[in-house]
């Protein structure tokens, strides 16, 4: 059993002295596991971070199999951000969602190009966090968790959305909340593809976002936690260290 295809590096961790076991996500093969001999050498392992863009040759005997993984990097993205914490945040963040939230080898093409185009514009693009906002939701979507903000889900309503359902993920407007305001979501313009007016309402957006990702999409998966790196990306954008609170 083979095959060969690019791929997005989310994970590297020793295997014996020298190998490396790294997970990756393909267009046809959805999030994949394989051994890299050599892959924690001091040649191969800086080039293995994550949101590395690699040529892919997977070869086991059958395949149920981990199989041996060839790489070849193509695009180093981390190293472009080194010195840009949140840019560098940002790949963390998206590589640890995606090795927590996918089902192995189970394809997922759209996501995929998706992820592509937000890795890349998280090194070339200023305004990257935005793209990452989509990411989410599209996540969100994929996993199964997709929010519905086109309609106030009490009255119809298009006009005045402002809250979202924390158990239906449906907008709701100021007006169709009603006593039950308090206990709903914030709708920030930019859930619904405005662009942020600042880093405050960005970070509120996913906030909302991330309590989908925590009480929906996790519970999913086996009740795990988020990923850390999820956690680090919301701190640096909004201005404060992370786990302060």
């Amino acid at each position: 059993m083979e095959w060969r295809a690019e791929g997005v590096l989310l994970s590297m961790r020793r295997h014996g002295e020298s190998a490396a076991i790294v997970e990756v996500f393909t267009e046809a093969q959805g999030r994949h596991a394989g051994v890299v001999p050599g892959g924690a050498s001091r040649r191969i392992a800086p080039s293995l971070q994550p949101g590395t863009q690699l040529a892919l040759h997977w070869r086991a005997r059958l395949d149920a199999h981990v199989g041996t993984l060839a790489v070849e990097p193509l695009r180093a993205r981390a190293a472009a951000v080194m010195a840009d914490p949140p840019a560098l945040a940002a790949l963390a963040a998206a590589c640890a969602l995606l090795s927590f939230a996918l089902p192995e080898r189970a394809p997922h093409p759209g996501l995929y190009r998706a992820t592509v185009a937000l890795l890349d514009a998280v090194v070339v693009l200023p305004d990257w966090p935005r793209a990452y906002l989509a990411w989410e939701l599209r996540l969100l979507q994929e996993a199964g968790f997709g929010l519905d903000l086109a309609a106030c889900a009490v009255t119809g309503a298009t006009e005045g959305l402002a809250y979202v359902s924390p158990r239906t993920g449906r907008a709701v407007s100021q007006a169709g909340a009603g006593a039950w305001a308090s206990r709903l979501l914030p709708l920030p313009p930019c859930l619904s593809g405005a662009p942020p007016a600042d880093a405050a309402e960005l970070v509120a957006a996913l906030r909302t976002t991330g309590h989908f990702l925590e009480r929906h999409l996790a519970p999913s998966r086996g009740d795990r936690p988020l990923p850390a790196a999820r956690e680090r990306l919301v701190a640096v954008l909004a201005g404060r260290r992370p786990g302060s609170g």
